[in-house]
């Protein structure tokens, strides 16, 4: 998948997933954005390599999660 293309995937889940951390932890746009763009799950996500980006927003929300909780990610085997 081209860079462009993953851009574009990027584009159509980050919102969700952003409106998901707001609902769940009462967290403001920003601080959702701040929240998930810091965070090693949204530097793998960028990568077409580690295939992240097919998984639903849904596990990507139960992954940023566990990072958040634990300081690391367990990939699930699709990835």
């Amino acid at each position: 998948m081209s860079e462009t293309s993953i851009k574009a995937m990027l584009e159509f889940i980050i919102p969700r997933l952003v409106r998901m951390l707001m609902d769940k932890h009462s967290m403001t746009e920003k601080e959702a954005l701040i929240q998930l763009y810091s965070s090693e799950l949204y530097r793998q996500l960028e990568r077409e390599d580690t295939k992240l980006w097919h998984l639903s927003v849904p596990t990507l929300y139960d992954l940023w999660l566990e990072e958040k909780e634990t300081g690391h990610i367990t990939y699930p085997e699709e990835a």
